[in-house]
């Protein structure tokens, strides 16, 4: 393993490769949140995730014990992040220039970074047809006017394996993630200076997520809806929305879905990406807005810009609605986990 993606071997707590390790406390104990950080700094790229459990075939034989897994899961050494954590501003935006989920300003955000020369490029998770994810590189405004690579899929994307080779290929980096997917960020910059390059991370509001064919079968078995035939999915209110291309939306509660969250998701109450310099979402906002949570000096300055060139859109954001939903998320992901 070349140098640069070296760092100190963390304390064993079990006699067996670090893979194992893992493998026992987060995986098989059913923490894992998906991020797929492991898979994206793992030396010998053993580590599988897509739209399935993370795995690692064969460990015990091609696991070379290097410990980076470990070092980068969020979910070793696991104490949940709550609440609405700390801000600079909170603000309401629609953007003047872009469609996406709600007031688009992950876009917004995103190509002012670019504009700035703040980040070179940025990652993004956009959509097949039949909503299976794929990662975008955002360089150009251009690329976030297609509808299938704003707004938001519900399900994994390997969104921080596309960051590594980003860091490797750009001096600097947007990355558009969920709380966990930042969190694992941010102890990937502290474990490997290459991700140093991540100069801009935007977590997305955040309840669960789903495997991308549990939620696919889900709506074909149950509401007998095909992801083909969709436009746009979308949580509010405690309702699951799904809106079709000839205009129908399907709704139903949120709850319906709890067969299939996955396990990890269970145990997250991190609602509003607390650890990253931005956080977008629709709660607290009107219709046709996003929820803007400034949180780092590099957010002001882009949120700044985008204001000054009128951009968007700006109104006032309801906070209590924000917090209200925090602590709704801490209610039904309990840590420890109940028996």
């Amino acid at each position: 393993m070349i140098t640069e993606w070296q760092s100190l071997l963390p304390e064993k707590k079990l006699e067996k490769k670090y893979f194992g390790i893992l493998k026992e406390i987060v995986i098989d104990s059913k923490l894992c949140s998906h991020c797929a950080a492991c898979a994206a700094v793992c030396p010998v790229d053993g580590i599988s995730s897509g739209d399935q459990p993370i795995d690692f075939p064969n460990w015990t034989e091609k696991c070379v014990d290097c410990g980076a897994c470990i070092k980068v899961c969020p979910r070793y050494d696991y104490k949940p992040l709550s609440g609405l954590g700390d801000y600079i501003e909170i603000f309401s935006g629609r953007s003047k220039r872009f469609v996406g989920q709600d007031g688009a300003m992950v876009s917004e955000i995103t190509v002012s970074a670019i504009e700035m020369g703040l980040i070179e490029a940025a990652i993004f998770a956009g959509r097949s047809e039949d909503w299976s994810t794929k990662i975008v590189t955002i360089k150009s405004p251009e690329q976030l006017k297609n509808r299938k690579v704003t707004g938001t899929k519900y399900s994994y994307a390997d969104v921080l394996i596309a960051l590594k080779e980003a860091v490797l290929r750009y001096n600097s980096v947007g990355f558009v993630g969920t709380p966990c997917m930042i969190s694992a960020v941010r102890k990937m910059q502290k474990t490997f200076k290459k991700f140093e390059r991540v100069k801009l991370a935007i977590g997305l509001f955040c309840t669960e997520n789903f495997y991308r064919h549990d939620l696919y079968d889900f709506l074909i078995e149950k509401k007998s809806v095909n992801l083909k035939n969709v436009v746009k999915t979308d949580i509010k209110k405690g309702k699951f929305i799904v809106t079709l291309k000839d205009g129908r939306k399907i709704s139903f509660s949120v709850k319906e879905l709890e067969e299939i969250v996955p396990s990890g998701c269970k145990v997250c109450q991190d609602f509003s990406a607390v650890e990253s310099d931005v956080s977008v979402g629709s709660v607290g906002s009107e219709e046709g807005f996003s929820t803007v949570v400034v949180r780092s000096e590099a957010a002001k300055i882009v949120a700044d810009y985008l204001k000054e060139k009128g951009y968007a859109e700006i109104s006032q954001t309801s906070v209590d609605a924000i917090k209200k939903l925090c602590d709704y998320k801490v209610k039904i992901h309990p840590y420890p986990k109940k028996s």
